[in-house]
């Protein structure tokens, strides 16, 4: 038997199977936005949900995400090494699917991968999302449109009229930031280590400048996708690693990329503040 087939053979039947077999296999199906996305194995989602969940991406945005597909699979895992820290967006191992949860497989699991699925109409890159790591329909949602806006920023870029916005926050000192990437390059972005300023005016590092503006418009198109889908508290996206930003300066960030990408037929896009007792 052929080396390779043998090894299929063996990952099926110790129950894996390669992403880009679930890729050739699974029924890829194409939202009424353009978002293609398939399911495959015991993903325990409701389909009616998890449907309005991905049209909930602008169509205006989508079109920019030809060349993705999202599957949503119970477990991925990279082969050999799953839990090393190579394997969140990329890496060198094969990645694997679980086609059913175990608790075994979960604890090498990771939240997803992102697999190059070759030339052609059906290539591109595939991204597998672990339903079965993410409990619940905010961290199932939140995932997916993180992933969304990542995408969508490489591809097309950071908006002019958002990056004069989130920089004049910045330059502001306004409180707090929307992820830990985009409140590290913005502590760097404005100088703080020594020899940040001269002349008593402050000196900008342009690539940390940049590296911010593209990750807060990425977290921003994401917030902004969750909040179509998922009625959520603000305070849901709070991490220890850092100060989550300022209620009203999201908010302001929000209302420019509903501007820029208003939202589908079916869907609202609303802001409503809680005064505190």
């Amino acid at each position: 038997m052929d080396e390779a087939v043998r090894t299929m053979a063996e990952e099926i039947q110790g129950g894996l199977v390669q992403a880009t077999q679930v890729a050739r296999e699974a029924d890829l199906r194409q939202a009424a936005n353009g978002i293609r996305f398939a399911v495959f194995g015991d993903t325990g989602l409701d389909d009616v949900e998890l449907a309005r969940m991905v049209q909930a991406v602008p169509s205006s945005m989508a079109a920019a995400l030809a060349r993705k597909s999202y599957y949503f699979v119970p477990l991925a895992l990279a082969e050999g090494r799953a839990g090393e820290a190579a394997g969140h967006r990329k890496g060198n191992e094969v990645t694997m699917i679980s086609p059913e949860y175990t608790t075994e497989l979960a604890d090498l699991a990771i939240c997803h991968r992102n697999v190059a699925l070759g030339a052609g109409e059906d290539g591109g890159e595939g991204v597998f999302i672990s339903t079965r790591l993410l409990n619940d329909r905010f961290s199932l949602a939140f995932e997916f449109f993180i992933n969304v806006g990542h995408a969508f920023v490489d591809e097309v870029g950071v908006s002019e009229s958002f990056a004069e916005l989130a920089w004049n926050q910045a330059v502001a000192d306004v409180r707090g930031e929307t992820s830990q990437d985009a409140w590290e390059s913005r502590s760097a972005a404005l100088g703080g280590g020594e020899g940040s300023a001269q002349d008593g005016k402050q000196r900008i590092d342009e690539k940390a400048k940049t590296d911010f503006l593209e990750a807060a418009f990425s977290d921003a198109v994401a917030i902004y996708m969750l909040s179509l889908s998922v009625d959520f508290d603000y305070s849901e996206l709070r991490e220890r690693e850092y100060p989550l930003l300022a209620p009203q300066a999201l908010a302001d960030r929000l209302r420019q990329v509903a501007k820029l990408f208003p939202p589908n037929a079916d869907y609202e896009f609303a802001i409503r503040y809680r005064r505190r007792p």
